[in-house]
């Protein structure tokens, strides 16, 4: 395995890359556009969680390649070039990477409303997917959604990932904990 930090992994016209300091405006006004939309599946914080406030933008960017050198999580911005610009759609990443005998990690992601259904979280999944298989060697990579989200079992199912099961109160999302669906792919090639 010869994977260091920061990578950038790419599909056509589609980039998986770092998002980078001088991505706040564009990744900020995406949010900003996209709350109505993306607020049913945010995470959110238990009222007994006394970390603070959340961090800044900066703070967040050297979180992410912080995590990103030591190979625990890659938080990428997704990129597509479209009219002759490279266009910052959303966001994705695998996290909480564990090697030994796991050699599992999870994909979360995000999509701007205007770029949905187009089958760009899709690509974004499987391109992602497959760098965690071929390049980290891991063995298995679950997706977890709320029962709801009927978009991102879509994606999840386009991606090759198999339902496993239901994780009951799995995460806090949008001021509860709730029930997720969970999906699996697992690598295709003999790890042993």
């Amino acid at each position: 395995m010869d994977v260091s930090w920061p990578v950038k992994i790419t599909d056509g016209e589609l980039t998986l890359q770092p998002i980078r300091r001088r991505d706040q405006k564009r990744w900020s006004d995406v949010r900003r556009i996209n709350s109505e939309w993306l607020g049913p599946w945010e995470a959110t914080r238990p009222k007994v969680d006394s970390e603070g406030p959340l961090p800044t933008f900066a703070q967040m960017i050297r979180h992410y390649n912080s995590e990103g050198k030591e190979l625990r999580q890659f938080a990428l911005a997704i990129w597509i070039h479209e009219d002759g610009k490279n266009k910052f759609i959303g966001q994705i990443t695998l996290g909480g990477i564990v090697f030994g005998a796991y050699r599992g990690a999870h994909i979360g992601y995000w999509i701007d409303q205007r770029y949905a259904n187009r089958g760009y979280a899709t690509r974004a999944v499987k391109t992602l997917t497959q760098f965690g298989f071929n390049e980290l060697l891991l063995h298995r990579i679950e997706i977890s959604m709320r029962p709801e989200n009927v978009a991102s079992k879509r994606v999840a199912e386009k991606s090759g990932y198999k339902f496993e099961g239901v994780r009951e109160r799995f995460l806090h999302i949008d001021g509860d904990w709730r029930d997720h669906l969970t999906f699996v792919a697992e690598n295709p090639k003999n790890l042993n």
